[in-house]
C-alpha cells in the first residue's frame, strides 16, 4: 500500500494543468499546421509540427479574426497563445488566441527590436506617463473618420457620457503613409491644445495591418504628446509599440472610449448616495445644532433673567432713591408735617383758647362781680358829661348842663335843672 493516497486521473490532469497555465506565460510559437479541422460549432482544431516534433492546437470561435478560415494544412505559422491540458483525455495543447502567416515573422522581429530599445531608452516606464482627466470635456480622436473604430467610440461616449464633446483628427491607420499622418494628426491636436485627453488607435487585423502603430517615429510623437493619449489598437490580443508608449493602453477603441470617460450612470448613482449621505448628515448636524442652540438658549435665557432680576433691583433701588430724593416727596413730608403742625397749632389754640376763655369767664365774673354795670343792674346808673366823664361830684356841674345816665340797659340824655350839692 502507498504511503499516501492516491488521487484520480481527473485530479492529476486538473494539477498538471495548473502547473502548465502558471508556469509557462503567453508566448509565440512557429510551426507548419496539419490534421486541420473545422466541426460546426466553428473551432478550428489543428496540430503545429517542425521537423522534430508536434503539438495539438486549439483555436476557439470567439478568438477568430482575419483571415482565419484561410489557413489550411501546410501554411507556417505563428501562433500565439497560452499552454494548457484538455482534462478530459489528458492531451496537453496550445489555445491559440492569434495567428498569422509565419512571413510576418520578420515583423516581428523588427517589433521586438524596437521594443528593446525604446523600453531600454525609458519610454515605457510608469513614472513618465500622464494621469487622465477624470471629467474631461473634449476628447480628440486619431483616427480613420471612416472606420468602424470612430463609430464605436463615438457610440460609446455618447452613451456613458454625453456632456463631453469629440473631435476628430483624421490620419489614415494602414499603409506606408499611415505614419506621417498619424504624427501629423498628433502634432496638431498638440498644436491646438483644444482637448483634454487624446485616443489614438484603430479596429483590429494582421500583424501587417496595425503596423503603422509600430513606427518608431510615431512612438517618440507619442511619448512625447503633452496631453494624455490611450491607445487602443486592434483587439485585447493586439500589442503594438504606441500601446506601450501611450500613458493607458486600452484593449479595444470601445474599451478606450470606457476608459477616457466617468458613466454617467455610475456618477448618477454616486451623486444620488453621496445626496443621502449629505442629507443624512446634514440632518445629524441639524439635530445637534437644534440641541446646541435649546441648551443655549435655555442658558441664554436664564442668564438673561438673572440679568433682568438683577436690572429690576437695581432699578427698584434707584427707584427708592430717587423717591427718596424727589421734591414731590419733600413736599408730601413738608405737607404732612404742616398738616402735622396744623393739627398741633390748631389743638394748641383751642387749648389755649379754651384756657383763655375759662380765664376771661373767670375774670370776667371777678370783674362782673366788682363792675359798675353789675351796680347798674341793681338799679344805679352811671352820670356821664358831655365829654363821657363820669360826674362824681355835683360842684362840677351847673344847670343847664346836658348830662347822659348810663343804665343797666340802655343811656339817658338830660338836662340840669338844678344842682344840690352836698
Amino acid at each position: 500500500m502507498p504511503n499516501e493516497p492516491a488521487i484520480t486521473v481527473s485530479q492529476l490532469n486538473r494539477k498538471a494543468k495548473t502547473l502548465l497555465e502558471q508556469g509557462i506565460a503567453r508566448l509565440w510559437v512557429e510551426g507548419e499546421i496539419s490534421n486541420l479541422s473545422r466541426p460546426a460549432s466553428g473551432h478550428i482544431y489543428f496540430s503545429l509540427k517542425d521537423d522534430k516534433a508536434q503539438v495539438g492546437a486549439a483555436w476557439f470561435r470567439q478568438r477568430q479574426r482575419g483571415p482565419a478560415i484561410g489557413f489550411k494544412n501546410g501554411d507556417k505559422v505563428l501562433a500565439f497563445g497560452r499552454v494548457s491540458i484538455y482534462e478530459a483525455r489528458g492531451n496537453y495543447q496550445l489555445i491559440v488566441e492569434q495567428m498569422e502567416p509565419a512571413g510576418e515573422g520578420v515583423l516581428k522581429q523588427r517589433f521586438d527590436a524596437l521594443k528593446k530599445k525604446l523600453l531600454a531608452e525609458g519610454l515605457f516606464d510608469d513614472d513618465r506617463k500622464q494621469e487622465l482627466p477624470a471629467l474631461p470635456s473634449r476628447i480628440g480622436v486619431i483616427t480613420s473618420p471612416s472606420g468602424a473604430a470612430i463609430r464605436d467610440i463615438v457610440s460609446v461616449l455618447g452613451r456613458r457620457y454625453p456632456a463631453a464633446s469629440v473631435v476628430i483628427y483624421p490620419a489614415a491607420v494602414q499603409g506606408d503613409a499611415a505614419p506621417g499622418e498619424l504624427i501629423s494628426a498628433l502634432e496638431t491636436a498638440v498644436e491646438r491644445d483644444e482637448c483634454d485627453v487624446l485616443i489614438i488607435g484603430r479596429g483590429g487585423g494582421s500583424l501587417e495591418d496595425l503596423w503603422a502603430f509600430n513606427d518608431e517615429a510615431l512612438a517618440r510623437a507619442i511619448a512625447a504628446c503633452p496631453i494624455p493619449i490611450v491607445s487602443a489598437v486592434g483587439h485585447e490580443v493586439d500589442f503594438t509599440i504606441a500601446d506601450f508608449v501611450a500613458d493607458v493602453r486600452a484593449p479595444t477603441p470601445s474599451g478606450a472610449a470606457e476608459i477616457v470617460v466617468p458613466d454617467q450612470r455610475d456618477w448618477l448613482r454616486r451623486i444620488n448616495v453621496l445626496a443621502a449621505r449629505l442629507a443624512r448628515v446634514g440632518e445629524r448636524a441639524v439635530e445637534d445644532r437644534a440641541q446646541q442652540v435649546d441648551w443655549f438658549g435655555s442658558r441664554m435665557a436664564a442668564a438673561i433673567r438673572r440679568q433682568l432680576l438683577s436690572q429690576r433691583h437695581d432699578v427698584q433701588a434707584l427707584r427708592g432713591k430717587l423717591v427718596q430724593l424727589s421734591p414731590a416727596v419733600s413736599v408730601q413730608r413738608s405737607i404732612t408735617r404742616l398738616s402735622a403742625l396744623q393739627q398741633r397749632l390748631a389743638s394748641g389754640t383751642h387749648d389755649t383758647l379754651s384756657e383763655l376763655n375759662h380765664r376771661v369767664a373767670l375774670l370776667g365774673r371777678a370783674l362782673h362781680s366788682v363792675s359798675p354795670l353789675a351796680t347798674l343792674d341793681r338799679g344805679y346808673a352811671i352820670v356821664l358829661d358831655s365829654e363821657g366823664k363820669a360826674i362824681t361830684d355835683a360842684s362840677g356841674v351847673k344847670s343847664g348842663d346836658e348830662i347822659r345816665a348810663r343804665l343797666s340797659k340802655g343811656e339817658l340824655i338830660a338836662k340840669v335843672t338844678k344842682v344840690v350839692k352836698e
